[in-house]
């Protein structure tokens, strides 16, 4: 394979690619066939084959004691198993199956089973409309959920396994931040809280549980302040935390009094440039003097490694094709523009908080 392709007859600007000819066609061929090696993984995950190949992790299993031990045909145990060796979820020695580290995680490792659900129950088939998201500027993949304009009207209602998918996603990553961030939102005891965007409260409860006494509002569209209010009263916050109804990208926003800290937490990468810097100057008008807007975000270029940069750009066609149509997961540059441009400027960088997150606390410049 590698002969075919000439080194020396690769353009200039490949120059300072380290990757071999025989690397680089490889990785086109895996990014050729991914979509159906997805869907057989998934198959692999969800139909019991790799749980029953971890349970015989040390004297692995034939092809015929799998279809004994799974509710599928021969044929279909055949062409999944022989698509996992591919994949490398599995192995092949002398005759007998064999679960493969990457199989492990496929199988046991929490954000990569959020990862694959996310994908499958709300991107697969809105991904085909992606070309058409691109050329008009709408997510035109948001018609395999539901009739809305955007995701965010319909999050509250969407269909099993769609909804819980999405929450475990958005949720997964968001958790793990929260309690770090409290010290920095409180380090200057603020006694009033907006919370916009807050979705189902997550933000908003550990703010609760880490103050006794400070106010939260959580700030949001009808539908979603509906659902929290649901969540809320479930877990017993719905005393503590307030309500008010808002659309973010109307002129003139009415807040409920001024804030001391006003907290936008995976909230901004749902909206365009031209969108954020109107939804930051809006909240200039709801901040308190002295006060601090604090923005919580996964930038790609603010990543540790590789593979989390690689996760959020694919995120971004998400928002492409399915949440809104112009937004995206952002360098961190373009959201310092759109601060800069609202006249407000970033007093404090945090990075590396949980998974990937990096908190900008702004003030008024």
């Amino acid at each position: 394979m590698e002969g075919n392709i000439e080194a020396k007859s690769m353009p200039v600007f490949f120059e300072n690619d380290n990757k071999s000819a025989l690397e680089a066609i490889t990785e086109a061929q895996r990014i050729a066939f991914a979509p159906v090696v997805f869907q057989a993984v998934r198959l692999l995950r969800d139909k019991g084959i790799l749980q029953y190949l971890l349970d015989r992790r040390e004297e692995g299993a034939t092809e015929s004691e799998v279809v004994s031990a799974v509710n599928l045909s021969a044929y279909g145990v055949k062409v999944l198993l022989e698509s996992g060796l591919g994949a490398g979820v599995c192995l092949l020695r002398e005759g007998k199956y064999y679960l493969s580290k990457v199989g492990v995680f496929i199988l046991n490792d929490k954000m990569t089973r959020v990862n694959m659900d996310f994908s499958q129950d709300i991107c697969y088939k809105a991904m085909w409309h992606l070309e058409e998201a691109i050329e008009k500027g709408t997510p035109a993949g948001l018609k395999e959920l539901g009739p809305w304009e955007t995701i965010y009207q319909g999050l509250s209602i969407l269909p099993e396994p769609a909804f819980s998918s999405w929450f475990n996603f958005d949720h997964f990553y968001s958790d793990q931040v929260f309690t770090k961030i409290m010290p920095i939102i409180f380090s200057e005891s603020p006694q009033k809280i907006f919370d916009i965007g807050g979705n189902t409260g997550k933000f908003s409860i550990a703010c609760c549980d880490y103050n006794k006494e400070v106010t939260i509002t959580i700030c949001d569209l009808a539908v979603q302040l509906d659902h929290a209010q649901d969540y809320l009263t479930k877990l017993g916050y719905a005393d503590r935390i307030k309500r008010h109804q808002i659309n973010v990208l109307h002129d003139n926003l009415q807040f409920p009094g001024k804030a001391d800290v006003i907290m936008m937490s995976q909230f901004l990468d749902c909206f365009s440039k031209e969108e954020i810097v109107h939804i930051l100057k809006e909240a200039k008008n709801g901040l308190a003097p002295g006060g601090s807007i604090f923005i919580l975000e996964t930038y790609w270029d603010r990543q540790k490694f590789e593979i989390s940069a690689f996760c959020l750009q694919q995120t971004s066609l998400y928002f492409t094709a399915i949440a809104n149509g112009n937004s995206k997961m952002y360098h961190s540059d373009e959201m310092k523009e759109c601060i800069d441009k609202a006249g407000l400027k970033v007093d404090l960088e945090m990075d590396n908080l949980g998974i990937s997150h990096t908190l900008f606390r702004c003030r008024l410049a």
